[in-house]
């Protein structure tokens, strides 16, 4: 069993005069923040304050990069070639790095997110073209794979520094991709039963999906969505079962 987890949280959803999530709390039971970078959600005053509250928080910065659709925030399909795929990833990096640098951060890591991260799930071609997008920024950035799919296998054949996903706040389908939004419970707000998912795949190497199938999964890193309503609740929860099983939590790139 792992003695140390990394957990990571979408931040910076606020878009504007619009605030979501609760980021000032947040923060306070994470170890790396996946920070918007303006296409999904953000704006640089946003962008700004969240690596300025994740540096005094002593948090770790990764990019947070979706399609260009704010008023979908990220989560409706876009017909994408694989080399404008590759471009939006690095150029929404290049964003969120302009405002690490100035705190005398690094760009920890990177990440895909919503239905972008969901084709990746799936697709082998546009998960190279986000870990070549990755490996072009540098070698020392890390990319977020989602465990048993094949962004993992894309990550391995581009050569990118990586690390296995599994969410703790999302119920899996059978095959081991998530349970869509559009189904009724997809999403996990009680906290006890996160906890216990997130508890299952760091210490059994597995989480039950919606039909009882136990779905193998390498946990290396742990997501918990900041805009779940009890995400606070569902990370203190996370937060003190880690601790009885003597579980450290820590930046994906310690």
């Amino acid at each position: 069993m792992p003695d140390r987890i990394d957990i990571n949280c979408d931040m910076g959803e606020s878009f504007g005069a619009y605030k979501l999530g609760r980021d000032q709390e947040v923060m306070d039971y994470i170890s790396s923040a996946n920070i918007a970078c303006g296409w999904h959600a953000g704006d640089p005053m946003v962008m700004e304050q969240t690596v300025r509250l994740a540096k005094e928080k002593g948090v770790a910065v990764g990019a947070h990069a979706g399609y260009p659709d704010l008023m979908g925030f990220g989560r409706r399909r876009m017909e994408l070639s694989l080399n404008e795929i590759e471009n939006y990833i690095l150029y929404q990096m290049g964003a969120l790095y302009a405002f690490a640098k100035t705190h005398g951060l690094p760009l920890q890591h990177v990440k895909a997110h919503g239905a972008l991260g969901n084709l990746a799930f799936v697709d082998l071609e546009a998960s190279k073209a986000i870990a070549r997008a990755a490996l072009r920024f540098s070698k020392d950035i890390i990319l977020v794979a989602y465990s048993g799919t094949v962004m993992v296998q894309a990550a391995k054949e581009i050569g990118v520094w990586f690390v296995e996903e599994v969410y703790a706040d999302r119920v899996y389908n059978p095959d081991g991709t998530l349970q869509s939004r559009r189904i009724a419970g997809s999403v996990i707000h009680d906290s006890e039963k996160a906890a216990r998912q997130a508890l299952t795949s760091v210490k059994e190497g597995y989480v039950v999906a919606h039909d009882g199938t136990k779905v193998k999964v390498k946990s290396e890193s742990l997501c918990v969505h900041g805009d779940t309503p009890t995400a606070l609740s569902i990370l203190q929860k996370i937060r003190e079962e880690f601790r009885k099983a003597s579980i450290a939590v820590k930046p994906m790139g310690q």
